[in-house]
């Protein structure tokens, strides 16, 4: 039977049994993820490995669940025991919680206890050393057990070396390990019969990210064209339980968890978003939650265990207008730090030839967008009309972008356009410093093009421009923007001087 779907409690007392008689099983996924972050190994189960639970790589998968379920079972008066089988096996034990929705008030938990010692040839084998097990018909002492074999005390006190565990019985099971994870509580009931129950707690092992799929097609200038988007949600579940005809939610946002000591250090990098009414009724639905925001799929859904499934976040979208930018930034090394003034000639001097390719696009429902998008990793293809492949020309991560706003994504570095920076002079004084700066930008197409000159100021806070040779914008009070023309096979000059004062 599927883990989750066949879950069942068990009533022990006076040998009377409960009997689950519905099954309503929602699971609400928080993500830790960095976008591009899990390695694709990490997507399946190490072969040779049974369920691979408790194996190191399972600890690190960035994220957690709520799962919760409800049900009706027949409770006994008083106290009774009650077994609850199937559940995740990388459960939080202490996030737990059982209750009556029939009769709160008058049903409680008194004790709880969750079995995890799995039964396996290993672990009987343990449990019978220096006692009698039959071993090819005949009684023998187990005096311990490694490297895949067996020492064997027999009757006339010889010791014998089996390799193997072939032919060997056990007297009887024993009944402290179980075949599954088990959570067992002592309940209370002031009211027999039927209860509809509700049962909750956290694992972990599971976890959930965005992943943008973009078309880029070219416009009628080489600055221009659209682009088409799909959207996507992936799930990684190694928790150890199946969720079968689940109500899903995803949460986005950044929910504070108390981290143990010494836990196994990993950049957690939350997804955020918020997304009103995208896709209907079958799709995701997206809601404000306390400060985060909550997506809830519209239709009930599957995850099985050791599995990566994919479902789609929004319709796609396609035309949207989008513009190529091809950006120079020679003080990408050299960035502004509080801390003192950067006297030193020769420092953020150090020039690259590179310039960026950016592809930028309006996140606005004029466009068919519109919609606030969670974290997530953007992959850029673009059609070879040669023989009709789409090939792929870069990715990038985006961070939480709300509605209305401008996302710009980086997809590599041109080819036949580059730049060079260098200090023509520099002067200080006691509390100044004045300092002439050239960028020059070559174009090597056979079509003209549009460069933007990032430079940033980063030797002092106060800094002024006293003479420019462009046109430019300044974005804060240390960075700005010169945007230059060039024709085909063209080299354009950008000059100007600053001076600093403190």
């Amino acid at each position: 039977m599927n883990s989750m779907k066949a879950l069942t409690m068990i009533a022990v007392l006076a040998g009377v049994s409960g009997c689950a008689m519905s099954d309503d099983t929602a699971l609400t996924i928080y993500s830790t993820a960095a976008p591009g972050a899990i390695p694709a190994e990490w997507y399946r189960p190490v072969p040779g490995q049974n369920q691979g639970y408790g194996y190191n790589r399972y600890n690190q998968i960035p994220g957690y669940a709520v799962i919760r379920q409800d049900r009706t079972l027949e409770i006994e008066q008083g106290l009774s025991e009650l077994k609850f089988t199937d559940v995740a096996a990388m459960l939080d034990p202490t996030t737990v919680r059982f209750s009556s929705l029939t009769d709160p008030d008058g049903t409680s938990v008194l004790e709880q206890s969750y079995r995890f010692d799995l039964l396996s040839m290993g672990r009987m084998l343990e449990r019978y050393i220096d006692q009698t097990i039959i071993h090819n018909g005949q009684e023998v002492t187990l005096m311990s057990t490694a490297a895949g074999g067996m020492l064997l005390q027999l009757d006339d006190g010889r010791v014998q070396f089996q390799q193997g565990y072939n032919g060997v019985v056990f007297p009887s099971l024993d009944e402290s390990l179980v075949t599954k994870p088990t959570l067992l509580w002592q309940v209370s009931a002031a009211t027999g019969g039927e209860h509809e129950t509700r049962v909750s707690y956290q694992t972990t092992g599971i976890t959930w990210w965005a992943d943008y799929n973009l078309v880029y097609a070219e416009g009628e200038d080489a600055n221009s064209g659209t682009i088409d988007i799909g959207a996507w949600v992936s799930i990684l579940n190694q928790s150890g339980g199946t969720y079968e005809d689940a109500k899903l939610k995803l949460v986005a946002g950044d929910v504070h968890r108390a981290q143990p000591q010494n836990q196994y250090a990993r950049r957690e990098m939350m997804m955020r978003s918020s997304m009103d009414g995208v896709s209907g009724a079958a799709g995701f639905e997206q809601k404000s939650f306390f400060e985060y925001h909550m997506y809830t799929l519209g239709r009930a859904t599957t995850i099985p265990d050791r599995s990566t499934k994919q479902i789609e976040l929004f319709e796609a979208v396609n035309g949207v207008p989008a513009e190529k930018i091809l950006m120079y930034d020679g003080t990408a090394q050299a960035i502004f730090r509080p801390g003192g003034v950067r006297e030193d000639q020769n420092y953020g001097i150090h020039s690259n030839s590179k310039v960026a390719v950016f592809l930028k696009f309006d996140n606005k429902e004029e466009y068919g967008l519109g919609i606030p998008l969670p974290s997530g990793r953007i992959r850029v293809n673009q059609l070879d009309e040669a023989d009709g492949a789409y090939e792929f020309i870069g990715e990038h991560v985006i961070d939480h972008t709300p509605q209305g706003e401008t996302i710009m994504i980086k997809l590599g570095n041109s080819f036949d356009v580059v730049g060079e920076r260098r200090q023509v002079s520099f002067e200080r004084g006691k509390r100044w410093i004045v300092e002439i700066i050239e960028v020059k930008i070559r174009n090597r197409k056979d079509v003209p093009v549009e460069v933007m000159v990032q430079e940033r100021l980063y030797r002092w806070s106060n800094a002024k421009i006293q003479k420019i040779s462009h046109d430019y914008e300044m974005l804060d009070s240390r960075t700005m923007h010169i945007p230059v023309t060039l024709e085909p096979d063209e080299e354009g000059i950008v000059t100007y001087t600053v001076r600093y004062s403190w």
